[in-house]
């Protein structure tokens, strides 16, 4: 029997959207065993003198439990 367990993090990045999901399953995955999914929940922006400066993102990240 697989049980997974799904746990919500935020990463951000002053790049992209894309890069900030990447960096928060770069991370999660140094600290969690068999990450198999991410789903992106929230996406935030800060906005600093009219300009987007950085992409937030929620992410709840899937991982296996292990027997």
């Amino acid at each position: 029997m697989t049980v997974a367990r799904v746990t919500e993090i935020i990463s951000g990045s002053t790049i992209s959207i894309e890069d900030a999901v990447n960096e928060g399953v770069a991370r999660a995955s140094k600290t969690l065993k068999n990450v198999q999914s991410a789903w992106v929940k929230d996406i935030k922006t800060v906005i600093t003198d009219g300009k987007v400066t950085e992409w937030r993102t929620t992410l709840a990240v899937t991982f296996l439990l292990e027997d």
